[in-house]
């Protein structure tokens, strides 16, 4: 197992006004953007666009906020 390495993706950001529901599973080096909602259960593997609502799983956009 030490032979595999180790592989580090990057931090999670999370933007300012972000709604996250229950359960959200968040991958290493995923950005979570400004106005976003994250469903409850959803499994997020690639950055959220601002002002949109995802779910899933992986997690895609369901339709965009109005700003």
């Amino acid at each position: 197992m030490v032979e595999q390495g180790f592989y580090d993706a990057g931090p999670i950001t999370i933007e300012d006004d972000v709604w996250i529901g229950a359960r959200v599973t968040i991958l290493a080096g995923v950005t979570i953007g400004t106005g976003s909602i994250i469903g409850a259960g959803s499994v997020v593997t690639k950055d959220v666009p601002r002002y949109s609502i995802v779910a899933g799983n992986p997690a895609k956009v369901i339709r965009y906020r109005k700003n």
